[in-house]
């Protein structure tokens, strides 16, 4: 066979791959306003984004909220479930904004390919801003959108692009966030070519910017994000630091907890205020209402798999998936041995348990949240 039949062959074979891999569903939530558009990079040969939206009642104009998503580790873009920062995304439509989550080219169900693997930490934020770029386009050109008021938000390598979308960046946007924000390599020198990056950024930035990073970052520890951080307030970068100290396991996970809110929140709205932002809360239906937390039982240890009730194969298995997870986190059982599991987001102890629920007799109960044992041995259930 010709070295063009295979070369055909092989592209045929890629493209049948890559339109069968799909990241994993993640329905909606109508409560949220919550949808899901398709929006077209038209500098990038009309690359389809697969791009969320929350949306507060009514028809509008809103303020908007632009939230970069960060990068899975290890080699699964394409398989990363769109993101949701939910604590966010409820503080923010409770003020009245519709948020803006973009899945960039090669992540989730977008199309097209993530950029490679090289060290330009900085050409790698200047390629992800482009996908940026292109909702800012399209969200001028929408009836609901106020793109007069605007912010953006980044956690991690979104925190990258949006540092590197701030270099250039649409005169709609008051205030930019960035959250951990940065990109690790596994082959080169990445912290001096995060400075580089950083430093190159902050050369040609006008715009102020609001930074967090935590002691116990597991990706961007102090060592590795001061000299960046200095490098670009060197360059002329205008942006304040506020690092936080330790934040639980690890402080990279800050932004999408509840638990974090405390920490961001406050100096966030009062940027948004001087900035001329709305900062009042006008709709709290979209407040976040917990399951209440039940106290430790004592029952077991967390890591004691034997002691679960009614255990069989399928609840050890789906108990190991709960203990490799992070909080927060909960786990739900009933006595027919259906279990269920969710970890962050909205509610993980009511998710669990409406999801062992839905392959049982709906008598599921909590037998552990986060890192605690609650189940009650001397109740029937």
């Amino acid at each position: 066979m010709s070295q063009r039949k295979h070369y055909f062959i092989y592209l045929i074979l890629f493209f049948t791959f890559f339109s069968q891999a799909q990241a994993p569903h993640t329905p909606v939530d109508p409560s949220l306003g919550e949808s899901i558009v398709f929006i077209k990079n038209e500098n990038k040969w009309g690359i389809d984004l697969e791009t969320t939206l929350f949306k507060p009642d009514g028809a509008g104009p809103f303020p908007l909220a632009v939230i970069n998503h960060g990068k899975a580790p290890g080699g699964s873009n394409r398989f990363q479930p769109r993101y949701r920062p939910i604590p966010a995304v409820r503080e923010l439509l409770q003020r009245g904004y519709a948020v803006v989550v973009p899945m960039r080219q090669g992540f989730s169900n977008s199309g097209g390919t993530t950029v490679g693997d090289s060290c330009n930490i900085g050409g790698n934020g200047e390629a992800q801003a482009e996908d940026v770029a292109a909702i800012v386009d399209w969200l001028k050109k929408q009836s609901w959108a106020d793109s007069s008021r605007m912010l953006m938000m980044g956690q991690s390598h979104g925190g990258l692009t949006t540092m590197a979308y701030a270099q250039n960046p649409d005169a709609g946007f008051k205030v930019f966030v960035n959250f951990a924000g940065g990109l690790k390599m596994t082959n080169c020198n990445w912290e001096a070519a995060l400075k580089d990056a950083y430093g190159r950024f902050g050369g040609k930035t006008k715009v102020e910017s609001i930074w967090f990073y935590g002691a116990n970052d597991s990706y961007f520890p102090p060592q590795a994000i001061d000299p960046a951080y200095k490098s670009y307030v060197d360059a002329g970068g205008k942006a304040e630091m506020v690092a936080f100290g330790v934040f639980e396991e690890d402080a990279h996970s800050m932004f999408g907890r509840y638990t974090g809110l405390p920490i961001w929140l406050k100096p966030v709205v009062a940027r948004m205020a001087v900035a001329g932002l709305p900062t009042k809360i006008v709709n709290s239906k979209y407040a976040y209402a917990k399951t209440a937390r039940p106290a430790p039982s004592g029952f077991a240890k967390i890591s004691n798999i034997e002691k679960l009730p009614y255990l069989n194969d399928n609840m050890k298995t789906a108990y190991q998936r709960f203990l490799a997870s992070t909080p927060p986190r909960a786990f739900a059982l009933d006595a027919q041995g259906f279990a269920g599991f969710a970890f962050g987001g909205d509610d993980p102890l009511k998710r669990s348990l409406e999801f062992c629920n839905r392959k049982g007799k709906g008598e599921c109960k909590l037998y552990a949240v986060d890192n605690d044992v609650v189940w009650l041995e001397d109740v029937k259930y």
